[in-house]
């Protein structure tokens, strides 16, 4: 049996004995594979309802374009079911790299990513295929474009191996994720202003360059193809098939590093003292309230600082939460609403709690015997969470608010904030009850085990479609204040929209600390694996 068919093998092994672990993680991920699917579909036929238009080549460039940066970031930030994307549980196999690359990169095409890569690459293509000279390129141009992305995302993840496991580079992956965050935003940004500009035609110049930069440099040698630019279409597609070769070529002699050199980045002792002077500032937490409530809170904040995983969701939260508003307000076209954003971003951390105690959730399964102690963990957890996210999500309305110069909004926008953050506290603690997941400790490139994908999603999203739910009678008033002209009662939205989201908050708790009591074997064989 050759070693290609092995790994396709064990891709699908793993993937089968993930979904075998629950009816509800099965139930899961085949909702997310619909709905993966299903935007897919809606995509394969925009694009084939574009053929014939004359901008169809930039966008169809600038989406290759976009979507092969996604594949880039997206293993090291988002969540993966993909066991074998992390190379150093193969480092004690006796593999050649050669035939180790080709396999890995046949079995990452079994997935939802590639599925969906292939369906944007083929709606291209029928989209740009004019004449059989096009046609042809496209036979070819389609599989490059799915074979960049994937050599792509697994040459990333490889290199960025060492850095992201020493104890010295996870900061600078939380850094390099903060970059990638804010250069997302720029781009979106930018898309934004050639958009105003008149249509898709504004986006020309940008699809001019793009089109030279491999994988879309495979899609515009299609619609090269179809202008009778031959040449050019050729070029095009060497760069892409250059591309290719470069990857694997950069893939193999990362692995072949990760596998015969040692890691030093753990050798240095740590410097005298220094946990000595650690342990005596950290002993005590004399602001935090007494008794278990103090102990969870300094517990949860003492993760986001020390836990590589928890810090960069952090950061992240923290750095698009402050972009989106204010460059959006900057440029002139943002909304004192966008501030919700930063109450938004980081009301996701409340989703699986338990998921970042890994297998040491056992000792704080221990402490819960009842529904009251259930309530009073997850309470402590949501104090943590709001400690933090009230003064951050009150100055982000504010500077949103003065960048704007609408002062007399920053009390209704204030209340919709603090609505938003209660909902997603109660939506968050039913779902860490309900839906929890691992995260794994031993890959830095998976936030959630193998087969827990579709539930991670299923979980977030779910959570945040049910806090927006919730949300809807502040929403709604606001709506009403507007409408009916009584502007002068708009200030009460921030004492209500305080106290509207402390009561759904405390509802959300009570909802789930009896579900949390009662499933703590599960939870705790949930979080576990991996």
């Amino acid at each position: 049996m050759s070693l290609t068919s092995v790994f396709v093998r064990l891709k699908l092994s793993l993937l089968r004995n993930g979904l075998r672990q629950s009816a509800g993680r099965t139930a899961a991920y085949v909702t997310s594979v619909v709905l993966t699917l299903l935007v897919a579909a809606g995509q394969l036929l925009g694009l084939v309802l574009l053929r014939g238009n004359a901008d169809a080549g930039t966008l169809c460039v600038l989406l290759t374009a976009v979507l092969a940066l996604g594949w880039a970031v997206m293993p090291l930030f988002f969540p993966s079911g993909d066991e074998t994307l992390d190379p150093t549980r193969l480092v004690m196999l006796p593999l050649r790299p050669g035939p180790l690359v080709r396999a890995l990169l046949v079995a990452s095409l079994v997935g939802i990513g590639p599925l969906f890569t292939l369906c944007l690459a083929l709606g291209s293509g029928i989209a740009l295929a004019r004449g059989a000279a096009a046609v042809a390129v496209a036979v070819v141009a389609v599989p490059l474009v799915v074979l960049v992305c994937v050599a792509l995302a697994r040459a990333v993840a490889a290199a960025n191996t060492r850095l992201l496991t020493s104890r010295r580079g996870r900061d600078l992956a939380v850094l390099s994720g903060l970059l990638i965050a804010v250069g997302v935003q720029f781009v979106n940004f930018g898309a934004q202003r050639l958009g105003r500009a008149g249509g898709l035609s504004a986006l020309e110049p940008a699809g001019d360059v793009v089109r030279w930069l491999p994988p879309a440099s495979a899609v515009g040698a299609i619609d090269s193809a179809g202008r009778g630019a031959y040449g050019t279409a050729v070029l095009q597609l060497l760069l892409s098939a250059l591309a290719l070769a470069l990857l694997l070529y950069a893939w193999q002699r990362s692995l072949v590093r990760l596998m015969t050199a040692p890691d030093g980045s753990t050798l240095q002792a740590a410097a005298p003292g220094k946990d000595k002077a650690r342990g005596g500032a950290g002993g005590g937490h004399r602001w935090l309230p007494e008794g278990r409530t103090g102990t969870v809170m300094l517990r949860s904040l003492r993760y986001v600082w020390r836990d590589p995983k928890t810090k960069a969701a952090w950061v992240t939260s923290l750095a698009i939460g402050l972009i989106v508003p204010l460059f959006n307000a900057l440029q002139g076209t943002g909304s004192i609403y966008f501030a919700c954003f930063a109450a938004g971003m980081l009301g996701i951390q409340m989703y699986n709690q338990f998921g970042q105690d890994t297998s040491a959730f056992w000792m704080v399964a221990q402490t819960i015997s009842g529904t009251r102690d259930a309530y009073l963990e997850l309470r402590a957890r949501a104090l943590a969470l709001a400690l933090v996210t009230l003064p951050y999500a009150a100055l982000v309305t504010v500077l949103t608010a003065a960048v704007l110069g609408r002062w007399g909004a920053l009390p209704e926008a204030l209340g919709l904030s603090f609505a938003l953050l209660g909902a997603m506290l109660a939506t968050g603690a039913v779902a860490s009850a309900r839906f929890p997941y691992s995260i794994p400790q031993d890959s830095t490139y998976k936030n959630v085990a193998p087969g827990q994908a579709g539930l991670a999603w299923i979980s977030i999203f779910g959570g945040m479609v049910s806090a927006a739910v919730l949300c809807a009678p502040v929403i709604a008033l606001t709506i009403a204040l507007h409408v009916t002209g009584a502007r002068s009662l708009l200030w009460l939205l921030l004492p209500l929209g305080a106290a509207y989201g402390a009561l759904v908050t405390w509802g959300g708790l009570k909802a789930a600390a009896p579900q949390l009591a009662r499933r703590l074997p599960e939870i705790l064989s949930a979080v576990s694996k991996g």
